[in-house]
């Protein structure tokens, strides 16, 4: 028997432990903003590390609630290493689980955060436990790290996805897979986010309407201007999700407000897009216009080096009779840093649907396969030869 079919064997005896640990992490509750609420499941798995002789190193957030890095215990010195990379923050506040409870029905596991991407944490887990059960021995070294806030944009652990792809043969993020086809996300759009003060001068809407600058007026024309820079043919999209201004019906406004979300596919897009809000121009007399943020995801694209693991993963998939399709995301992840300096696969986690949403479930008969492909990825040879 082949290593192939005994990593898939040794996983499909493996489906109920796999689905006990999930549970037990999907009923930690752990919302990007309770920095708290990290601790419990920091720890749990830092204790499922160890039991596979992985060193853990907990590192402390200023905001976030931390961030998980597990390396093994010894290896040799210039041995490649790969990333398994990780979030285990939710988009879900504490006492989710009361209205939102885990359940399972129609051979589907239900709850919070399960899709989007705890079980993406356990699949990580076991490949490894795989490795070590059946004495496999990867010629690029695994290494792991889950952070706390990227569902609130990786701000403070950014820098350590950066660190660590810059120095690793490969990345597989953990995020679940494209919808109930289990696609492997191979592209993800870069995701911005601007907001546009329009600051203009008060009068009275009555008395003296001529002595004021409307900066509502003002935000009407930035937003006509916005939505011209949306292309559905090109993926660019342009936003204005909030709004505010003015005081009072009878004032002339002297500040308005816009929120805009940005996203686009190319780099090249991504700095034409950034540019054409940056030079936006106020046309009311009177009015300034201050412009902040930023492209704070770039594109996932395509690279060359993407489609090359892409092409392994597949082949792997065939020779475990899974069929895969890779596809393209709207949203961002750190996946969008690491494509920026290595080979990235994308969605390598649990097969479902329902991410941020109340009907976000999991197929927990597919962790066995997903978790065999991981497996074998991380027994692939490396990449840069």
């Amino acid at each position: 028997m082949g290593d192939k079919q005994k990593v898939l064997d040794y996983l499909q005896q493996q489906q109920e432990p796999m689905t006990d640990l999930l549970k037990d992490l999907v009923l930690m509750e752990t919302p990007s903003t309770d920095a708290a609420s990290q601790a419990p499941i920091r720890e749990r798995l830092k204790k499922e590390f160890e039991e596979i002789d992985y060193r853990v190193n907990l590192i402390p957030g200023r905001k976030s609630g931390g961030h998980v890095y597990a390396a093994p215990g010894s290896r040799r010195k210039q041995q490649p290493t790969q990333l398994m990379l990780g979030h285990c923050d939710t988009v879900w506040p504490i006492g989710t689980l009361q209205t939102m409870p885990l359940v399972s029905e129609a051979e589907m596991l239900r709850g919070p955060g399960i899709y989007d991407m705890k079980a993406g944490l356990v699949e990580m887990i076991y490949a490894l436990r795989t490795i070590a059960a059946l004495d496999l021995e990867p010629s690029v070294v695994p290494l792991c790290f889950i952070n706390s806030d990227e569902e609130i944009g990786s701000f403070e652990s950014t820098r350590y996805v950066r660190a660590l792809a810059q120095r690793v043969d490969r990345c597989m993020v953990m995020e679940p897979s494209l919808g109930v086809s289990g696609k492997i996300k191979t592209a993800r759009k870069g995701v911005g986010r601007f907001t546009v003060t329009v600051q203009g001068k008060a009068a009275h809407a009555g008395l003296d309407p001529g002595a004021g600058a409307s900066a509502i007026l003002e935000l009407s024309h930035v937003i006509q201007k916005l939505f011209e820079l949306n292309d559905p043919e090109h993926g660019t999209t342009v936003n204005v999700g909030v709004i505010d201004g003015g005081i009072r019906p009878n004032m002339v406004a002297p500040e308005s407000r816009a929120v805009i979300d940005v996203r686009v596919q190319t780099q090249a897009d991504a700095e034409r897009v950034e540019n054409a809000i940056r030079g936006l121009e106020a046309e009311t007399p009177g009015v300034s216009l201050l412009i902040e943020g930023r492209i704070g995801r770039p594109p996932m694209e395509r690279t060359p080096a993407n489609q090359q693991l892409w092409t392994v993963a597949q082949q792997l998939g065939e020779e475990i009779d899974l069929k895969l399709e890779q596809g393209t995301a709207g949203g961002g992840s750190d996946g969008n840093t690491t494509s920026l300096y290595t080979a990235t696969l994308d969605g390598m986690g649990a097969v479902g649907d329902g991410a941020h949403a109340s009907h976000e479930f999991i197929y927990p008969d597919s962790l066995p396969v997903r978790c065999a492909l991981l497996t074998l990825l991380l027994l692939a040879p490396p990449m840069r030869q």
